[in-house]
């Protein structure tokens, strides 16, 4: 369930997550619209970034600990931030249109909504904190969904 107490880790992953969505928002996509996007899901990511943030950093259970094969979870956990933050050089590099952020990364579509949202639920497997896993699949639901909407909407295949 989780025991109380601050988490660098979920911090680390948190940073991970902001930095680049920040220098994102100072420089939009050419072309960049938010058309339509489903208020059910708009309600889900809200809630879930909330809930993310909070179990993230709440719980020490993300914490490294002795290595155990149970350590695993964690290095999966970083490899998915880790090609999240690849990702996202990918984009900074590119022309930076709306379309380049929807190409595939390593054949994972909608990569920027579907990493973190990876690499949180595994970050919640690691620490056995069940509120993060709830917490990421909430997120997922509403972040994958609007990004999955936007790609369609620039038919993008």
């Amino acid at each position: 369930m989780g025991h109380f107490g601050f988490s660098y880790m979920g911090l680390i992953f948190l940073l991970m997550l902001a930095v680049p969505n920040i220098l994102w928002a100072k420089s939009l996509p050419k072309g960049y619209s938010q058309g339509e996007e489903k208020p059910a899901l708009v309600a889900l990511e809200r809630v879930g970034q909330a809930a993310v943030t909070a179990s993230a950093l709440l719980f020490s259970d993300y914490n490294l600990k002795p290595w155990s094969a149970w350590s695993l979870w964690l290095i999966f956990a970083v490899f998915a931030m880790l090609l999240y933050e690849m990702w996202w050089l990918r984009y900074f590099k590119s022309d930076r249109t709306e379309a380049s952020m929807y190409r595939p990364f390593f054949g994972i579509p909608v990569a920027g909504a579907a990493l973190p949202v990876t690499g949180f639920f595994l970050l919640g497997v690691y620490g056995k904190v069940v509120w993060l896993m709830i917490s990421a699949v909430i997120f997922g639901v509403g972040h994958i969904g609007i990004h999955w909407g936007h790609k369609k909407n620039l038919k993008i295949k």
